[in-house]
């Protein structure tokens, strides 16, 4: 093994971009989100080709 001068210690670039769970789930509920807001969408625009809309 070779030991590293302090130069070459600061020329060291590496280290992969690890995916944490936390951001996994944020990704997966933000989606979630969407489609939810996509599902409320839909149903008010069938709703209202319907006529079958409660009055208030």
């Amino acid at each position: 093994m070779k030991n590293l001068n302090k130069q070459e210690l600061l020329n060291i670039d590496g280290g992969a971009t690890t995916i944490s769970g936390a951001f996994i789930t944020s990704i997966i509920k933000g989606i979630s989100s969407i489609f939810d807001l996509g599902k409320s969408l839909g149903t008010a625009v069938r709703r209202i080709i319907g006529k079958s809309i409660c009055p208030l």
